[in-house]
């Protein structure tokens, strides 16, 4: 590298060349994938990128030790530039040894701090790098690397972003004025700089003065970007692990709300299993017990309907516990209670009328094929409006099952007149448990839910399923 001026009478101008950047290919400490770059930093919890005032983690023990060993690596190579240079003779007045020695220390030892401390070692080396110059170290090669990775380190480290900014800003400006003047003077002196004639307006001189001036812009210019480009490359990286960890939360709460959801379910299908059943039960053994002593035969055979009714309610409910262990698809879900679907209303309605109620099923249009679960919640909502009519209206109530194909929904409909052996007028303030278990059925399809007590006396409960997209809600 060639020297500015080894004159002794221009010897005061400075090295432009010491500003030139350094090799390419070289690798920059804090870069991505460079040994103890941002890569490295691993934190448990940071904060959020986006965040006004967010920094990048803080840096770890691999990174200490490779910051230290790297300013060591330059101390000794710096020291045999600073021999190399003397032996050619860089200047004729060079600086004694022992300043140079410091001179080129006080240059490169600050980076074994340079991420921990940016802006002062950015500061710290650039005032170095002004004494080497001033006092004609013959060393340039390191300390044109010690300052590029000063700046840039602000720009890639540095917290503050407006301190890095000015901070750079500063050190910049001084630079290019410590230049300008150094140039000036090269072109003001008469003897010039030897071997670069100053005569005309665009002499060789003022070339290579402009090529000097345009090789420290590309120098301060590439520190510059590189070091924000780390600073906004590990911002993009945090950001992307940050919404990677909203993900999984976000994930985990899907999961956890699905898990209730089938509880849910699998709530409401204990519950109107074990009450249809449990109900049905105790109108036969109530039955069975008034007509022990006076017709046995009969009694005999609502015993027998009570044990029906236990095995059914046995078998639905380890459908429904074998759940609990095995993936839940509607096809599973539904094979689960017993491929229980509106197919099977008329056997309620039966089991319905064989308690003492007088019930009747109808079905209204033409059948078309019901989805395995909303099939079965129907099924369900049948179940559990007779049960309540069983509870509230009593035996001898009438009730009329109404199964009704649209173009686009089905609805069912169980009405009762509530004239039973057992009337309770306020029917929707016992318990609740089942209107609720309605509801959310219906709503699960995406269909309405009427309940309520008739004009004429008696309860109504309609529930009305969409068969196209899943759209409304139960009300």
């Amino acid at each position: 590298m060639q020297p500015l001026d080894r004159d002794p009478d221009t010897a005061d101008v400075p090295d432009v060349n010491r500003l030139a950047p350094p090799r390419p290919g070289t690798a920059r400490p804090g870069d991505p994938g460079a040994p103890g770059g941002p890569a490295a930093s691993v934190v448990d919890v940071p904060a959020d990128p986006d965040a006004p005032g967010w920094g990048r983690p803080p840096i770890t023990a691999d990174q200490r030790r490779y910051d230290v060993l790297l300013a060591a690596a330059l101390l000794v190579g710096g020291i045999l530039s600073l021999a190399l240079g003397r032996t050619a003779g860089m200047y004729d007045d060079p600086a004694e040894g022992w300043v140079a020695v410091l001179c080129v220390l006080a240059v490169t030892a600050p980076l074994a701090v340079r991420r921990r401390q940016p802006a002062v070692v950015a500061v710290v080396v650039a005032a170095a790098f002004v004494l080497v110059g001033e006092l004609r170290v013959p060393e340039t090669l390191f300390a044109n690397i010690a300052l590029f990775m000063a700046l840039y380190t602000v720009g890639a480290w540095d917290r503050n972003r407006a301190r890095a900014l000015w901070v750079r800003a500063g050190i910049v400006v001084a630079m290019f004025v410590w230049l300008l003047v150094a140039m000036f003077q090269a072109v003001t002196d008469p003897e010039g700089i030897e071997g670069f004639s100053n005569a005309g307006a665009f002499s060789p001189l003022v070339a290579y003065l402009l090529i000097q001036l345009l090789t420290n812009i590309l120098y301060f210019a590439g520190a510059w970007w590189f070091g924000d480009h780390a600073w906004n490359a590990a911002r993009e990286r945090a950001r992307t692990e940050h919404r990677g960890r909203l993900l999984v939360g976000e994930r985990r709460r899907v999961e956890e709300q699905a898990v209730a959801i089938e509880r849910l379910r699998l709530a409401r299908e204990l519950h109107d299993a074990v009450a249809h059943h449990v109900s049905m039960m105790g109108v036969q053994a109530a039955a069975a017990r008034t007509v022990q002593a006076s017709d046995p035969q009969q009694a005999a055979l609502a015993l027998e309907q009570v044990e029906d009714s236990a095995r059914e309610a046995v078998d639905e409910l380890h459908g429904l516990l074998s759940t609990l262990r095995e993936s839940g698809t509607e096809t599973h879900a539904a094979s689960a209670v017993g491929s229980l679907s509106v197919e099977r209303l008329p056997e309620l309605v039966q089991q319905a009328a064989d308690t003492g109620l007088t019930a009747r099923f109808q079905v209204i249009g033409e059948p078309v094929r019901v989805p395995p679960l909303t099939s079965l919640n129907l099924y369900r909502i049948c179940q559990e409006a007779l049960t309540n009519v069983r509870k509230h209206a009593g035996t001898g109530a009438q009730v009329d099952v109404r199964l009704r194909y649209d173009a686009d929904a089905v609805e069912l409909e169980v009405a009762d007149d509530g004239t039973g052996a057992r009337r309770v007028l306020r029917r929707g303030t016992s318990g609740g448990l089942g209107l609720v278990g309605m509801r959310e059925r219906v709503a699960a399809d995406g269909g309405t839910l009427e309940t309520g007590a008739r004009g004429r006396g008696g309860y109504l409960v309609r529930a009305r399923v969409p068969l196209g997209p899943r759209t409304g809600g139960a009300r």
